[in-house]
């Protein structure tokens, strides 16, 4: 089942940031992990992803995923270490959704 999401990615704790939109996260994040694609993920070793949250529409993850991009770094890092202290690649919960 598709589901809209955002999400940030790291290189590890407090590293390199991504913040991406998708439809489909489990696929995403195997994409980033094996560098499938080219681009900044692949290029910075973006690999671990460290928050994600689900969206009704695409609409309203593409609006939250603009908002986030504009944030500061510290308010980034602060919204992952409220539910993600330890950085930890969050990827293997995702077989649930």
């Amino acid at each position: 089942m598709k589901q809209p999401s955002v999400y940030m990615m790291a290189s590890g704790k407090h590293g390199t940031l991504y913040v991406g939109v998708t439809s489909d996260l489990p696929r995403r994040c195997w994409q980033h992990r094996e560098g499938t694609a080219e681009g900044f993920t692949k290029r910075y070793g973006v690999h671990r992803l460290v928050w994600y949250e689900m969206h009704a529409t695409m609409e309203a993850a593409i609006a939250r995923e603009k908002q986030l991009k504009n944030w500061k770094r510290e308010w980034k890092a602060n919204v992952i270490e409220q539910e993600n202290p330890d950085w930890q690649d969050l990827s293997a919960s995702l077989v649930a959704l």
